[in-house]
């Protein structure tokens, strides 16, 4: 049984976890036996996306009932979702993009943000804006690993976690960058599995998703 001891609070969202769970809940009623699972498997920081209605009380649910999770809110993209993510629990934010609007109210939220980029220029503006830690997205459409170890030279300073098209084959390659402190991905979460709500196959990918990620940073 996972302890009931809180995690840390997080001060970099890229140092959660090697691998990150993207969670899209179609049923708030699924968070806290999903959360377990994840957890169970060695992937204790989990993005809840708020593409779906019960996103919220997904995120609040989790906060409350499973305290070894480090739970966040993903697909944030508007100023006015940040103080209700905070207060429904959410420890960490991700957004696929970012304006100077959203960026100053997750800077005053308190908590550990991730803007999302796609392009070299949006990541040196954050850079002028005091922020080094990022989201790169839609990740494999915007270059995948090539385009992450062209900007580790010129732009050092600069900290990833790659979201989108990630699966097992291709996550390894990510996190043995220099410049990649985690990265995103839902194959751990097949719909067919959450549908069935097989928590046990969940923990098992997890499990494995977590050992690709201790590879990656042997090699």
């Amino acid at each position: 049984m996972p302890s009931s001891v809180p995690a840390p609070a997080p001060v970099s969202v890229l140092d959660l976890a090697p691998v990150v769970p993207v969670v899209v809940l179609d049923d708030a009623a699924d968070a806290v036996p999903l959360a377990r699972a994840l957890v169970a498997g060695g992937l204790p920081a989990i993005e809840v996306t708020l593409r779906t209605p019960g996103a919220l009380d997904g995120i609040r649910a989790v906060a409350g009932a499973v305290p070894e999770a480090v739970v966040g809110a993903g697909t944030v993209i508007s100023p006015g979702q940040v103080p209700d993510c905070v207060a429904a629990g959410a420890r960490f934010l991700v957004s696929p993009g970012w304006t100077d609007a959203l960026l100053e109210a997750m800077r005053a939220s308190g908590v550990p943000f991730l803007p999302g980029v796609s392009t070299t220029t949006e990541v040196v503006a954050l850079l002028e804006r005091g922020v080094r830690e990022m989201k790169f997205f839609p990740a494999q459409a915007a270059g995948g690993t090539a385009y992450l170890k062209s900007l580790s030279g010129p732009l050092p300073q600069a900290r990833f976690c790659p979201t989108g098209g990630i699966g097992p084959d291709t996550a390894p390659a990510y996190l043995a960058l220099p410049n990649v402190g985690c990265v995103g991905g839902s194959w751990m979460l097949p719909p067919d599995a959450v549908a069935a709500r097989d928590w046990s196959r969940i923990e098992r990918l997890a499990r494995a998703a977590a050992g690709l990620s201790a590879g990656a940073r042997c090699r």
